[in-house]
């Protein structure tokens, strides 16, 4: 019998005679090359052998311990066992997908014949078109994936660090197996703008990637990879415009399983403790930008507008997890071998996504009570769960109790889910209580939302009232590290101890993150965003911010999308975030919010068992929150400014010119401008301004100088300053350096203003601000006016039978604010607040008008604000009848006088006037004419506020008017004030008027005059006037004020009333005292 030289050797140990039939040659012919293979193959598996007694060799003869021999030894072992695990696993894998229709139709008693595309399950269908698609695009996509790699991949590596300048992929294939989804599933999305999709994802591969770094020998590499996982695929936003489609976003709701088989020296990943350290540290990153909340967002139109928003957008809600107790757990503590049954130490584990929260461990108890509480973000619903596990802590591996899992869906529908929940694979329940807490873009129900969380008791963690989302967009012109070379900036982000960091960006000072972090926020009010942007070493900072979380509560949507300027950084290092803030809400009937510890709130809706009262009985005061009232007046003087740069080019910009400046000023979501100050390079604009501010800390004044054209406006520096500083002190005088141009600075003065209950001083107020007042500036307030509208009741109904709509307009002068309309209701609550600029308190009134929401008028309410005068502390909190007879509201109004401090004029309480003749005897009374005003900027001005003479007006009647000298300004002021008891000639009363001439000047740009009154012997005017003098020139001058009428209609001849000369050498223009003066016929030329 013959053998063929591929059976092997025979019997004798000799090859087997070959077959010479054909040639008839004799002999033994020469080996072939299979028996030279088989001979490397034979000698290479003895050298393998070899190489493995090398290290007992070396440790011998380094006199090294046995151990070190069995420990590598172990090692070894350890690391060929896991590798035979994950290519069994690969096997296995491959093995099922390759046999899966087989096997289907095995496990189903069909034929082996694919299954008919009707068979499918109740909610994820087949997706075997998809399937065949893939597998052909397949090839190619391995060839672009060498292209990337070579081309793009490689050279970027090289470029990164100088060690690895030989780096180069030897190889790279994506296999045969292609990515298979198993399955897809469609939900019905809430929005019709998105389409959402689940693709069951499974990739068993026998991809091959090596990768060599020739200067180290070192090579390294990928054979075959598993990755199982849920990605969700969301179609958004739906266009009416080709693709149709505006972007895709990918996916995975959980961290998919991956298990990887390393080659050459990453082998040693692969070792016990490497091999799961290895795939955690893979599985983090991937995790970082493809699992919740990182997705990865593709565009597909130019121009996307809100990417930011659809690559991070904001949390569908946050549940409250209350994790109570547990009942019924197995004893997993066995002692003396097993003989001895004792309890368990149970500890609990809870996750949703990525997030993961450990309770604390209760010994020896089988049911125990843990009573904490975690918050968790909420991304996707449907998709993400709620699971719970329950361990036994054991000193070495911790023994499994049991698992429950809940959809969130669940939890948004209930709203409050409160129940024992079974646990799967042991024995045993879970006591839950889950909250759905929804995201409230306004800060209406903060303090009910605090209120209610200081009545919780929560541990690890006290709840939280809010949420902040950051989204770190990029920076600008970041300082450069020694020896000007580019960093590698990334950012710290803190709010109290919790800190987060961005990535980092490498060699560049203007860095692009697009990054969004989020946090919990216990008390909004008081909170601080602290963020540092350092180089990734950490040991360098770039730039600082520290942001009140408080701003944000003032913030349109509690949402601030700007540039931030960084401080103890370069002048133009900013930062550009978008933050949003959303208060947590717990809206569900089932839950009280008491307005105080212990009380009922009446209006809540919560039932009240065994309550024989069917309603709460009608309150008879307000009850506002501990904000109300306590807003203050910003009172800016925006002064002058020095060295502003030239922007006017005249002859195509041959002759250089000058500008025309103003101001712009922002603060507390008002704008304000000064007037236009022609070809100046260090205008004097001495402008007042005033706005109402909230105590609510981290404010800020924008202020940007501008050069008026005709065209578009030159910018001429910006400053932003913080209002901490002067809502603490009270007052702020400082010369700023504007930011961006190269000089430049302005000349402001910022004074806060606290109202005070009390109308003992507004007489002294008015006439404090009459003399502060200037000619460009509108009148200023002497008041504030808080009005807190709580509730009506009985309004009127539409048509007779149907309640009304209604909503309240407040109004005071030419300032409005409108409620909310309240639906369908004759008892509506508002609980709003406003706030007015009250500038002449005796004469002025709130007016509130009720309508309905398409009715019109249901009533009004006129109030005089000279009642909150009279009324006890300015205050009237009560119910107001409504004009039309049916109908009342309740409501608290309060009146704060608003005294300054600093406004260079020190009022005090005696009071005085003076005749001309009494003037005359006694010059001395008013400070003589030797007095010299301090040069400081705040000069204390003495003010009188008596309007009664000390004697009876003389025949002709009497003129009050202020002489004083502003030496900010280098003005002389005068006001008028008011004449009384005017002579009358003939049978018409007189109109009166008055005129001023500035002697010995009589010149028309000296003349003044007022207004004239009609028909009026006692003429009011509070009238200004001024004119430009040195303190000197001033007091040489003679202010003759002269009353006067029109003689008749068709004259131009006026009627001299009176008239009283004063010599200004003679009075103290320091004090600014209003004085009223006797009058004197024209013939008479003596002086007061």
């Amino acid at each position: 019998m013959e053998r063929s030289p591929e059976e092997g050797p025979g019997p004798s140990g000799q090859p087997p005679a070959a077959d010479n039939t054909k040639d008839g040659d004799s002999g033994v012919p020469p080996a072939g090359p299979g028996a030279a293979s088989e001979a490397l193959a034979v000698l290479t598996s003895f050298g393998r052998r070899l190489l493995v007694l090398v290290p007992v060799y070396l440790a011998g003869a380094a006199g090294l311990s046995v151990g070190f021999v069995l420990f590598g030894l172990a090692l070894y072992l350890g690391w060929r066992r896991v590798r035979d695990g994950k290519e069994r696993s690969l096997r296995a894998a491959r093995l099922l997908l390759d046999d899966e229709e087989r096997i289907t139709a095995k496990t189903l008693y069909m034929s082996h014949r694919e299954l008919p595309a009707w068979v499918s399950f109740p909610d994820v269908e087949k997706a075997e078109w998809l399937n065949k698609i893939v597998a052909q695009v397949w090839p190619f996509l391995g060839q672009y994936m060498e292209k990337l790699l070579a081309e793009t991949v490689a050279p970027a590596v090289r470029g990164a660090n100088p060690h690895l300048q030989t780096f180069t992929f030897t190889r790279v294939e994506l296999g045969e197996k292609p990515v298979r989804i198993i399955g897809v599933k469609v939900h019905p999305s809430q929005r019709k703008d998105q389409i959402l999709l689940d693709l069951n994802v499974s990739y068993v591969g026998d991809l091959q990637i090596d990768v060599e770094v020739k200067k180290y020998f070192c090579k390294a590499g990928v054979k075959g990879m598993q990755l199982h996982g849920v990605l969700r695929v969301i179609l958004e936003p739906l266009t009416g415009d080709l693709p149709i489609v505006g972007a895709v976003s990918m996916f995975f709701i959980k961290r998919p399983t991956l298990d990887i088989n390393w080659t050459g020296m990453t082998n040693l990943l692969d070792i016990p403790g490497l091999s799961s350290l290895s795939d955690t540290m893979i599985m983090d990153s991937i995790a970082a930008f493809l699992v919740l909340p990182n997705r990865l967002l593709v565009p597909l139109v130019p121009d996307l507008q809100d990417v930011a928003q659809l690559r991070s957008p904001l949390p569908r809600g946050i549940i409250r997890i209350h994790l109570l107790a547990a009942r019924g757990l197995s004893s997993k503590d066995k002692y003396v071998k097993g003989l001895i049954e004792g309890k368990s130490d149970p500890y609990a584990l809870v996750r949703v996504g990525t997030q993961t929260f450990c309770s604390r461990v209760i010994d020896e108890e089988l049911s125990p009570y843990w009573g904490e509480t975690y918050e968790v973000i909420v991304h996707e619903v449907p998709g993400q769960e709620i699971e719970v596990e329950v361990f036994d802590k054991d000193p070495d591996k911790d023994d499994f109790l049991g698992r429950m899992k809940l959809d969130v869906g669940k939890v948004l529908q209930a709203g409050v889910l409160d129940d024992w929940y079974p646990l799967q694979g042991g024995q045993g329940q879970v006591h839950l209580r889950l909250e759905w807490l929804s995201l409230l873009p306004d800060a209406e129900k903060l303090d009910q939302v605090l209120q209610w969380n200081r009545g919780i008791t929560s541990r690890p963690d006290p709840p939280s009232a809010a949420i902040l989302v950051v989204y770190l967009d990029r920076a600008q012109d970041l300082p450069l590290k020694k020896g000007n070379k580019e960093p590698n900036p990334m950012v710290q982000l803190s709010v109290q101890d919790v800190t987060q960091e961005s990535k980092a960006a490498y060699s560049t000072n203007c860095p692009v993150w697009e990054q969004a972090f989020r946090f919990f926020l216990q008390d909004p009010r008081s909170q601080e965003l602290d963020v540092q942007v350092k180089d990734d070493s950490r040991a360098l900072t770039l730039g600082a911010l520290t942001l009140p979380l408080a701003r944000l509560l003032t913030a349109s949507e509690l949402t601030l999308d700007q540039w931030f300027q960084l401080s103890s950084s370069g002048p133009n290092s900013r930062l550009y975030m978008k933050l949003v803030m959303r208060i947590l809400y717990l809206d569900s009937s089932e839950i009280c919010f008491p307005t105080a510890p212990g009380a009922q709130d009446p209006d809540s809706e919560c039932p009240q068992t065994g309550s024989s009262v069917d309603a709460p009985p009608r309150p008879y005061h307000t009850t506002p929150n501990s904000h109300f009232g306590t807003e203050n007046v910003l009172r800016i003087h925006v002064l002058e400014a020095q060295d502003l740069i030239a922007k006017d080019r005249f002859l195509g910009g041959l002759v250089k010119g000058k500008s025309d400046p103003y101001v712009k000023l922002k603060v507390s979501g008002r704008s304000f401008r000064t007037h236009v100050v022609r070809e100046d390079l260090n205008p004097r604009w001495h402008e007042v301004f005033e706005v109402i501010v909230t105590s609510i800390p981290g404010q800020e004044l924008e202020i940007e100088v501008f050069d008026k054209d005709l065209d578009k406006d030159d910018f001429l520096g910006r400053y932003k300053m913080s209002l901490t500083t002067v809502l603490n002190s009270g007052f702020l005088d400082e010369w700023l350096h504007l930011e961006d141009v190269p000089s430049g600075r302005l000349h402001l003065r910022l004074e806060r203003l606290t109202p005070r209950p009390t109308a003992a001083e507004l007489e002294e107020v008015l006439q404090v601000n009459s003399l502060i007042q200037t000619q460009k500036s509108s009148e200023l307030a002497a008041a504030l006016l808080s009005v807190y509208l709580e509730r009506g009741d009985d309004l009127p109904l539409r048509k007779g039978t149907k309640p009304p709509s209604p909503y309240v307009t407040l109004t005071v002068g030419e300032t409005s604010h409108k409620t909310k309309t309240a639906s369908q209701t004759a008892a509506p609550v508002w609980e709003e607040t406003a706030s007015f600029l009250i500038r002449k308190p005796h004469v002025e009134s709130l007016e509130l008008q009720v309508r309905g929401e398409g009715t019109g008028t249901l009533g009004s309410i006129s109030l005089p604000l000279s009642e909150l005068l009279q009324a006890e502390q300015l205050c009237l909190d009560r119910w107001f009848a409504l004009s039309n007879g049916q109908g009342q509201v309740l409501m608290r109004a309060q009146l704060g006088i608003l005294v300054s401090q600093h406004s260079g004029v020190e009022a005090h309480s005696h009071s005085y006037s003076h005749s001309s003749s009494s003037l005359n005897e006694d010059p001395e009374a008013l400070g003589g004419p030797s007095h010299i005003p301090s040069p400081v900027l705040e000069v204390r001005h003495r003010l009188t506020h008596g309007d009664s003479p000390s004697e009876a007006p003389g025949p002709l009647g009497q003129v009050r008017l202020t002489v004083w000298y502003h030496s900010d300004e280098q003005k002389l002021v005068s006001i008028i004030h008011s004449c009384r008891a005017l002579r009358q000639n003939g049978r018409d009363l007189p109109d009166p008027y008055v005129s001023l001439l500035l002697l010995p000047d009589k010149s028309r740009s000296t003349k003044r005059k007022t207004s004239q009154k009609k028909r009026t012997l006692n003429p009011e005017f509070n009238e200004r006037f001024e004119w430009e003098l040195p303190l000197d020139g001033s007091l040489r001058r003679k202010l003759d004020v002269s009353v006067k009428s029109n003689s008749s209609f068709m004259s131009r001849e006026r009627e001299i009333l009176g008239k009283v000369q004063l010599d200004l050498a003679e009075i103290d223009l320091s004090q600014g005292a209003a004085q009223w003066y006797d009058l004197m016929d024209d013939k008479d030329k003596g002086s007061s």
